[in-house]
């Protein structure tokens, strides 16, 4: 298949405006199914949902969604400061001594990125790094049997 053909189909370019370009219909409507169906992410659906249904894999996969959505949620935050600061991810990246593109790409994917990279944007971006508690444990008071006498 044509690389630039199925690029074109998937686009929201007109069947006819393609069709007017010289190509034929037919081809254009079983390209277009060959996408759809390429694109069919039922089974995975499905199957991700049954195995979720195991007790330690679905405590595994909250933990592990929980991190994810903690570093983009900093992720975001530095975002939202760099746009404020009206700086560029490019002037961000020689800021913190990065290349362009590996800053670039801490915002646009879902990656993991180094806590000194971080906290190297936050300082860049006059912010800092703070760590709060979700909730406090809370103490259970202290009973005459957890006294120890000293001497």
């Amino acid at each position: 298949m044509d690389l630039s053909y199925q690029h074109r189909v998937d686009s929201d370019v007109p069947i006819e405006e393609l069709a007017g370009k010289g190509y034929d219909r037919r081809s254009i409507d079983v390209t277009s199914r060959e996408v759809r169906s390429m694109l069919d992410t039922s089974y995975h659906r499905k199957r991700s949902a049954q195995r979720l249904l195991d007790p330690e894999l679905r405590l595994e996969y909250d933990r592990a969604r929980r991190e994810l959505d903690q570093i983009n949620e900093v992720m975001r935050a530095l975002d939202e400061l760099r746009v404020d600061a009206g700086m560029s991810k490019a002037r961000l990246a020689r800021a913190i001594g990065r290349n362009d593109a590996a800053v670039r790409r801490l915002f646009t994917a879902k990656v993991n990125p180094e806590l000194r990279t971080v906290a190297a944007m936050a300082a860049a971006l006059d912010a800092e790094i703070r760590i709060v508690p979700r909730r406090r444990k809370r103490r259970a008071p202290a009973t005459d049997g957890d006294l120890v006498k000293t001497g």
